[in-house]
């Protein structure tokens, strides 16, 4: 397997504005990527950004995922949805060739996106969703984190807690409907993950088709994982993580929110925390599914 990043940011931070990957490098710099672009645009500077970012804007936008989630689009709406999903597609098929990979995992959390590929011809889309407790989703937003990509000048967005409340309902609501029309959609929820993370590994290879053997897994240790240098073009600031990392569940928000926006939280999501096996009081332990 091969681990992408979030490409839904590579038009912009990465193109464009030649942020830093995974591996440390500059993308312009990044061997890896370099390879990439060439495979698949030739260079990346064949890349039309300005026709990627016009497309995503009348595509890929959360109020489309009703139209995207039908049996049909109309003609010239399919044709700007395929246009679109070819540019991440000509990517996908580039990293894993220059990779010798069977299988790319591309981190983007836009959800429309994933409703975009589920028109793509030729790429062969499986979903995993992972789901955490809607509370400390919020808490985990409205924390000032630095994006190391810009070297200190920037930071992570950052919502309100009424804000992440309603993301969290419609981009979880999108990965159910996107199951309902026909692709394969494995949910788990972090807290299962942390509790037995060969478990969940094993179980999301078998998913994407790919066999496992204990020395595919060898980087796991008794609560660590030992990471090695990775090109993941964008997304959480823990993909510059070398070394050994603790696993550990991070349930600060349950002191740490404050209460009001706890119970707004919970109220606004409560149907679908329910759904998902999360109890409404947050002194409760979940079971693992």
């Amino acid at each position: 397997m091969c681990s992408l990043g979030e490409i839904v940011h590579l038009w912009q931070r990465d193109i464009r504005d030649d942020e830093r990957c995974g591996c440390g490098a500059r993308f312009s710099a990044c061997t890896f990527w370099k390879r990439v672009g060439e495979h698949a645009f030739g260079h990346w500077g064949n890349v039309d950004v300005e026709r990627v970012h016009a497309l995503r804007d009348v595509v890929e936008r959360t109020r489309h995922i009703p139209r995207l989630a039908g049996a049909q689009l109309p003609p010239a709406q399919r044709a700007d949805v395929r246009e679109y999903a070819s540019f991440y597609a000509r990517v996908y098929a580039a990293a894993a060739a220059v990779s010798g990979a069977q299988v790319v995992v591309d981190s983007s959390k836009h959800s429309a996106l994933a409703h975009v590929l589920r028109w793509a011809d030729d790429v062969d889309l499986r979903v995993v969703h992972v789901v955490r407790d809607a509370r400390g989703v919020a808490y985990s937003w409205t924390k000032t984190v630095s994006r190391p990509e810009t070297d200190g000048s920037d930071e992570m967005t950052r919502y309100s807690p009424g804000r992440s409340a309603l993301l969290w309902n419609a981009h979880n609501a999108a990965f159910g409907l996107l199951a309902r029309r026909g692709v394969p959609v494995r949910r788990i929820r972090y807290e299962q993950f942390l509790t037995d993370p060969r478990a969940a590994l094993r179980e999301l290879a078998e998913y994407a088709g790919v066999p496992v053997a204990d020395a595919d897994l060898g980087f796991l240790g008794d609560g660590y994982a030992d990471l090695r240098v990775g090109h993941s073009a964008a997304g959480n600031p823990m993909r510059f993580s070398v070394g050994r990392l603790p696993l550990r569940r991070d349930d600060a928000w349950v002191r740490a929110l404050p209460s009001a926006q706890r119970r707004l939280v919970g109220a606004v999501c409560a149907p679908m925390l329910r759904a998902y096996g999360y109890p409404l009081n947050p002194a409760a332990v979940p079971q693992e599914a």
